[in-house]
């Protein structure tokens, strides 16, 4: 069978550097006859490749949030997966429950969260029979953290955070596919965090009620959905105590939309400018 022609008319203006240059009598001829697998008719495969991930990588987009304060730790997400322009769904469950004191979040590629969100669920679930007690956020964290390191720069992309309560008390982290580690109170993640971090800085306050915390957190992620294409479906909210987590909120964000703006002048973006 002949070997169909290539249209590398994409790759004009290529860089022309290279660390591994093919020779010639190495390239096989368009139209030979061969029984292996073809190679790229191009002078510069390094750069070949580069350009060709670059172009079937697509663009995706989320929201996540999660905070510490008083009462626990709040949890919300959006629900929206998509891939560059095109929605592939809007029933994402971008909160992985680890254990019944442990979550975690999905942000980047959605085959990559969730597969090694469940592989750090199996090594906390291993722990806990090995132990004969649960395992701690800081460790479940620092697996996650490690699995990222030994894979880095392969490809993945994910940030997470993980949330939970152990005997020291409750625990936030943010874990992404550099194998960055970083502990704190305050995290959102994903295309649309800038917007929900705009909602949380004005809001936020240690000593707020549960029923304040949660509704911010539902708030922060509606918010970030209006502004955010990628983000959007359903905004999720958990709640985690020292008894486990608790998922309070779910709630589509059209419908939040007239919740929180019952008439279309009442919304920013429509409103008349007062000068």
């Amino acid at each position: 069978m002949g070997a169909a022609m290539l249209d590398l008319s994409m790759l004009e203006g290529a860089p022309k550097a290279c660390a591994r240059q093919l020779p010639q009598d190495l390239l096989p001829r368009v139209g030979a006859s061969t029984n292996s697998f073809a190679l790229p008719q191009v002078q510069d495969i390094d750069a070949f490749e580069r350009q060709v991930v670059e172009c079937v990588k697509p663009a995706h987009g989320t929201t996540t949030l999660g905070f510490m304060f008083q009462g626990g730790i709040i949890v919300a997400v959006d629900s929206r997966a998509s891939m560059g322009t095109y929605i592939s769904s809007q029933t994402v469950k971008k909160v992985i429950e680890t254990n019944p004191y442990l979550l975690g979040t999905m942000a980047g590629g959605a085959a990559d969260c969730s597969f090694w969100h469940r592989t750090l669920g199996m090594q906390c679930r291993l722990y806990e029979l090995n132990n004969g007690k649960r395992i701690t956020v800081t460790a479940a964290s620092k697996i996650f953290a490690n699995y990222m390191f030994q894979y880095k720069g392969m490809g993945l992309s994910v940030g997470s955070m993980i949330a939970g309560w152990d005997p020291q008390g409750p625990g936030l982290y943010y874990v992404d596919s550099d194998g960055q580690r970083t502990k704190g109170q305050v995290f959102s993640v994903g295309s649309g965090s800038l917007y929900a971090y705009g909602v949380l800085d004005e809001g936020y306050t240690w000593d707020m009620s549960v029923e304040d915390a949660v509704e911010l957190g539902q708030r922060s992620i509606y918010h970030a959905t209006f502004r955010d294409a990628v983000s959007g479906g359903t905004v999720s909210v958990y709640h985690v105590t020292e008894k486990g987590w608790t998922k309070v909120r779910g709630e589509d964000v059209g419908e939040l939309h007239y919740k929180y703006y019952k008439a279309p002048e009442d919304h920013p973006c429509n409103g008349n400018l007062q000068l």
